[in-house]
């Protein structure tokens, strides 16, 4: 009797608080103020949208800041979303014309509205993305930062939105879903504007995951007309794999908001080519079909649902937060692309999807021959490469740059260290891995999160001392981080592969090597492009658009009049070369260099043995780590 009193009492103040609770959302709402969207498509044939914001509990006494993104989750350099936007009109919460200013492209200063503003635009959108929105009246898919309006002071403001698509249209988003199937919603614009969404007569495909006693549903979405639902059935079984092998490689899946991801996958002629991470779902646009080739589109899918984990909630604290009205600099994205990178390659290893170990192996030597000869590395390591993502990323750039010579992309520099790094955990330590440093990361770092965001997101010595506390060695740990991350040193590949059965070795030797390519021009030879630092050519003195009148004391008038000298001589012999540099002739020397490229080749392709220990380790490093 008194159990049954106790619980009764406990339920009746339980419900007494929600009674209170719910009394006071009303207050709490005016207080926090509401952000209500609505898009239609009436032009979609002009790639036009129409839109409609309204921000209630605006706080009177000041204008209203509104503004479109300079930034998009995902995109790493600043964009300019506000030029595809105009007949921007604003009215008050009576509908009186409300006027405004514009003190900077991107803003929209509005006074005298009451508390309550709202604004109609017009937005044009015509090449989809995981950056920009594309329109048509076939779909709609929506870069959120690239299509809607938001305020200063209002970014934890709960939102609505309604899609006003057309009528065969459905809706593939991670936004929350209502009981109106137009309608969705969001707990603040961080969440918003993480959300891509995708508005067309796509076929879904859906299964559920197990993890940490609960069930998640992964959902892909895919537009692709082209597709026979058999294909897309193929394709989804495909996509099943890989989640289910990196759901091995961290022991348990993301902590899905909302119970799902998805995967919004519009495979169209007319679309951009992309992959786009987001929190709860994913951005893949492909002009490729599924059609006849459903493996085509399967490594984005690897790359980007690795990101759920890396970079979605494990987060270098240089993305959070995401800013909207400017990029970050972020010294992470070595780890947060590259290792997803590396793990995007091993997953389709690991899943079947990426070819017998030789194959693999020749991806291996693309990537470590991008690295070690790449001229940039002389310069800088991978923390100042993920630095100079602002400039790399998609950002607009008039004048010519010099990133040829400084910058390696981090996505390749940050592979390169992966694979590094899981060979020499493998080798050095018994039964560690990149695997295991991954979930070490993952639970001190990724696992706990907060508001949709991570509970404490990392910086480069929170990485260190994961791997200290993962090995049990800080000589190892200290050293890697001072010579291959923090300076530009790179690990023994040579070494590191030959113990997993891999030959690393040169390319071409041999074969002389000239840093840039040649074209004709009137009659006569000119640099076609940049020369690379560490190169012939632009140790010489010679750069893009000089032109060359002899080579080795003959004329030369096309490009196969060089080659036929280079083939005649041989590494370390010196010529001379005249030549026409902007208008003033000079005479240099150019000793040729051996060809510095780089290969992996499987032992086995070389009649090398592959001993036992290199089998057992190649299988628990490539083989699937799905339990029978």
């Amino acid at each position: 009797m008194f159990r049954c009193l106790t619980e009764r009492r406990f339920r009746y103040v339980q419900l007494l608080s929600l009674a209170i609770c719910l009394l006071a959302l009303p207050a709490l709402a005016q207080a926090q103020g509401k952000v209500e969207y609505e898009i239609s498509f009436p032009n979609a044939a002009h790639h036009e949208a129409e839109i409609t914001v309204t921000f209630s509990g605006v706080p009177v006494g000041k204008p209203l800041e509104v503004r479109m993104s300079r930034s998009s989750p995902g995109r790493y350099a600043a964009q300019e979303f506000s030029k595809n936007v105009y007949t921007v009109r604003a009215t008050d919460g009576n509908g009186a014309a409300l006027g405004f200013t514009r003190p900077n492209p991107t803003q929209w200063n509005i006074a005298g509205h009451k508390g309550k503003v709202r604004i109609n635009y017009t937005l044009f959108g015509d090449l989809g993305s995981g950056t920009f929105t594309g329109i048509d009246p076939s779909m709609a898919h929506l870069s959120i930062p690239a299509t809607f309006m938001w305020a200063r002071g209002m970014e934890n403001a709960p939102i609505t939105i309604r899609f006003k698509g057309l009528p065969e249209w459905k809706v593939a988003t991670q936004l929350v879903p209502t009981a109106d199937p137009q309608v969705f919603t969001a707990p603040h614009l961080q969440y918003f504007m993480d959300s891509p969404t995708m508005l067309a007569n796509f076929r879904l495909r859906e299964w559920p995951i197990q993890s940490n006693g609960k069930t998640y549903t992964i959902r892909l979405a895919i537009n692709d007309p082209a597709a026979s639902d058999k294909e897309v059935d193929e394709f989804a079984e495909m996509c099943k794999k890989i989640v289910a092998e990196q759901q091995a490689i961290f022991g348990e899946a993301p902590d899905f908001d909302f119970g799902t991801y998805t995967f919004i996958s519009n495979y169209v002629p007319q679309i951009g080519g992309d992959g786009m991470e987001h929190r709860n779902s994913t951005s893949l646009t492909s002009s490729r079909s599924i059609k006849g080739g459903p493996r085509g589109n399967l490594g984005t899918v690897s790359h980007e649902y690795f990101h759920a984990w890396n970079v979605e909630r494990l987060r270098p604290k240089t993305l959070e937060p995401f800013s909207f009205e400017d990029a970050n600099v972020s010294d992470g994205l070595w780890v947060g692309e590259g290792f997803t990178q590396y793990y995007g390659s091993l997953a389709m290893k690991r899943a079947g999807f990426a070819g017998d170990d030789a194959s693999f192996a020749r991806g291996l030597g693309f990537t470590v021959n991008s690295v070690v000869n790449a001229p940039g590395r002389v310069l800088h390591g991978p923390i100042e490469m993920s630095q100079q993502a602002v400039y790399a990323d998609g950002a607009a750039a008039s004048d010519p740059t010099n990133l040829q010579n400084n910058f390696i992309s981090y996505y390749t520099y940050g592979s390169a260290v992966a694979l590094g790094l899981d060979l020499s955990l493998r080798t050095k330590f018994a039964g560690k891995s990149l695997d295991g440093y991954m979930r070490q990361l993952w639970q001190d770092h990724g696992k706990h999160q907060k508001n949709y965001a991570p509970a404490k997101p990392y910086t480069i010595g929170d990485l260190k001392a994961s791997l200290i506390k993962y090995t049990g060695d800080a000589a190892f740990a200290n050293d890697f981080f001072a010579r291959i991350v923090e300076g530009h040193e790179v690990p023994d590949y040579e070494s590191l592969l030959a113990k997993a059965g891999f030959q690393y070795r040169k390319a071409r030797p041999g074969r002389l090597w000239l840093d840039a390519q040649f074209r004709e021009q009137g009659g006569a030879v000119s640099i076609a492009g940049a020369t690379l630092r560490t190169g012939p050519l632009y140790k010489a003195g010679l750069d893009r658009g000089d032109k060359i009148l002899t080579f080795d004391g003959q004329a030369v008038s096309k490009p196969s009049d060089i080659q036929a000298i280079v083939d005649k001589h041989k590494a370390g012999d010196t010529i001379t070369i005249e030549a026409e540099q902007r208008g003033v002739k000079k005479t240099v020397q150019l000793t040729f260099t051996e060809d510095p490229a780089v290969e992996v080749v499987s032992f086995e392709s070389l009649n090398k043995e592959v001993t036992a220990e290199m089998k057992k380790l190649r299988a628990e490093w490539l083989g699937s780590q799905l339990k029978p």
